[in-house]
């Protein structure tokens, strides 16, 4: 069934069953219906150009909920903007996408100039409206767009259509035991796509999505409360989040009874996570997928048992769906054979139709293949006995706690301050895994008498233009960085310089 149909279904079958609980406020079916209705009516009123995407700027509160919906409705596509991320990179975002309406859902002032794009809360919304389905956005639409880190320093949008979403959902009915009214985690924020695996088929399967915000995270005793009084039975999130719950004892089916899945996306999931959660969740079932944002959150998957475990040091990321195909193909574009490495390419029907407002980056990492959508990950892989290992980048994009990310990105920015002449971002990886990143700098001239104060000074003008997660830990200072023979600098020898 469609999407949008199936949660109409549910919010007219079911309308007073809870589909959002946040810290602060709970909704129904019935209102996230009543209240995108209204939202939609409000837009349709404003006259947007046709297909103009709209931001929705919060953290996990219901109200983006009823935002992205009320969008849709009205025939755009929404933009996630999450509040944890800088004004310097939101305005690159609504200059990009040439937005023309921004909905605050924060519960604080947004703090831009209203000239650059007109800003709505929900308190501005009251006429009651009811949207029929001819106003929503069509199978080829645009839907959301994700924004992702981009090497020049600017982010990149990544337009995900109906048909896209409707595939991936599809896809997550059908093969993962996702059954109607189960109650699912909501800890990624809206921004980052790994939220859409818990809240599309959480909406569509008539479930109840309990969020748990970056406050929460910070206060592990609040934090642990809050999972109690979730009941989650289906668990989305990071091997790195699940691994910071598994450091407290009290992580397991006794604090969590109902939970019977756990979905993990985003970053390369350990096999030692995977023998805890066994040992505290015996019950449960364990499942890893892997998916670039360009092709709908993920697009393989392998359920972890015993034998996987027993078998493999490096877990696998899985076959790919029935209505995805995965190829393989070295430097000159050829396949490779089973067991060598290739770059990944996925093929299919919920692969982006590319970068919004950039043309050359579309052409670049988009292609048709048979007739179909095709993406060039930038990903190394393997296939050995039709599954496929995950093993890197080719370039020098990277996964860091389950963000993506450019470093080129982050040694632009750190390059641009006043206290550095010349930076190196080195990502530091521990059992596979990229831990934390560390940057090598040769300082420009200052006033500073230790190394904490100038890293501090660099890190309080990174914080303006960069989400935290993309600061680097560890910051060293140098005379000089090594240089290769044409002149570039040389980042196999800083590896190894940084590793020693």
């Amino acid at each position: 069934m469609k999407l949008l149909q199936a949660i109409q279904n549910n919010a007219r079958l079911q309308p007073e069953r809870l589909v959002f609980i946040s810290p602060t406020k709970q909704i129904t079916y019935g209102e996230l219906w009543r209240k995108s209705d209204q939202l939609a009516g409000f837009i349709m009123e404003h006259s947007l150009k046709e297909y103009s995407p709209i931001l929705v700027y919060g953290h996990m509160e219901p109200e983006m909920v009823i935002s992205f919906l009320g969008s849709v409705k009205a025939g755009h596509p929404y933009i996630p903007v999450d509040t944890s991320i800088p004004l310097e990179r939101v305005e690159k975002i609504i200059r990009n996408s040439n937005a023309e309406l921004l909905i605050n859902v924060s519960g604080h002032e947004f703090p831009m100039e209203e000239s650059l794009i007109r800003v709505v809360t929900p308190e501005d919304i009251n006429k009651q409206y009811s949207i029929g389905s001819s106003n929503w956005v069509k199978d080829h639409d645009v839907f959301y767009i994700i924004y992702t880190s981009g090497s020049t320093g600017n982010p990149k949008g990544v337009q995900i259509t109906t048909n896209n979403l409707q595939s991936f959902v599809d896809w997550m009915m059908e093969d993962f035991p996702i059954k109607g009214g189960l109650r699912f985690l909501n800890q990624a924020p809206f921004s980052f796509d790994l939220s859409v695996m818990d809240l599309y088929p959480a909406l569509a399967s008539g479930g109840t999505l309990f969020a748990i915000t970056k406050e929460m995270i910070a206060r592990p005793k609040i934090l642990f409360e809050e999972l109690k009084r979730s009941e989650t039975e289906v668990w989305t999130s990071t091997p790195s989040f699940v691994q910071m719950c598994l450091m407290d004892p009290s992580f397991n089916d006794h604090l969590l009874p109902q939970l019977s899945v756990f979905l993990f996306c985003g970053e390369i999931l350990p096999v030692l996570v995977c023998k805890q959660l066994r040992k505290r969740f015996p019950r449960a079932r364990i499942f890893n997928t892997y998916g670039p944002t360009e092709t709908t959150v993920a697009v393989t998957f392998l359920e972890i048992k015993d034998k996987v475990i027993e078998e493999y040091q490096t877990l696998p990321v899985g076959a790919a769906k029935s209505d995805t195909q995965i190829i393989l193909l070295n430097e000159d574009n050829k396949p490779v054979p089973d067991g060598e490495k290739g770059e990944i390419i996925i093929v299919g029907p919920s692969v982006s139709k590319g970068y919004l407002g950039q043309p050359e980056l579309t052409d670049k990492a988009f292609f048709k293949y048979n007739g179909q959508q095709a993406y060039r990950t930038g990903d190394a892989g393997f296939t050995k006995q039709g599954l496929l290992f995950y093993k890197g980048r080719l370039d020098y994009q990277i996964k860091l706690h389950g963000y993506r990310m450019e470093l080129e990105e982050i040694e632009y920015h750190i390059a641009k301050s006043k206290y550095v002449k010349s930076a190196v971002v080195v990502p530091i990886y521990q059992d596979d895994k990229i831990e934390y990143l560390s940057v090598l700098i040769i300082p420009a001239e200052h006033n500073f008498e230790k190394e904490s104060q100038l890293t501090g000074a660099i890190k309080k003008e990174l914080g303006l233009v960069l989400p935290a997660y993309m600061i680097p830990r560890k910051f060293s200072y140098h005379k000089d960085l090594p240089i290769t023979p044409n002149g570039k600098v040389d980042r196999k020898q800083i590896r190894d310089k940084v590793l020693l």
